[in-house]
């Protein structure tokens, strides 16, 4: 449960982060990239999946070029449903999911390790 709860605010950081570094890339508020960081993972969870399974050829073809589409066009459709969250264009959207992925991998990496059980009694 913690370590959800520490994922979901590092995608809210991260969304944080690149509003404040790509123009055309905005968050209000931080209660607002709460929220868009749980729409975009449920965007990315279902139709990001069903889009990215079936245009699999596209993407070993396009050597990935075409998921990083996907992933801003899912990035665009999370910003449609959330209020205090948008993107204006694709190129923001393109850009701002290559800098999430990067933010959210960065992040991850500081962030305490959830996974490892403490030893009591040693």
């Amino acid at each position: 449960m913690m370590r959800l709860l520490l994922n979901w605010l590092i995608s809210a950081i991260s969304l944080l982060i690149v509003a404040h570094v790509i123009k055309g890339f905005n968050v209000s508020s931080f209660q607002s990239a709460l929220i868009a960081a749980v729409a975009i993972g449920l965007v990315n969870s279902t139709l990001g999946l069903v889009l990215k399974f079936l245009s699999f050829p596209w993407i070993i073809l396009t050597l990935g070029v075409a998921s990083l589409v996907i992933n801003a066009l899912m990035l665009m459709l999370a910003a449609y449903f959330v209020d205090g969250f948008s993107v204006d264009g694709f190129i923001p959207a393109f850009i701002g999911s290559i800098l999430m992925s990067i933010s959210n991998f960065i992040l991850r990496l500081l962030a305490p390790d959830l996974s490892k059980k403490k030893e009591a009694g040693k």
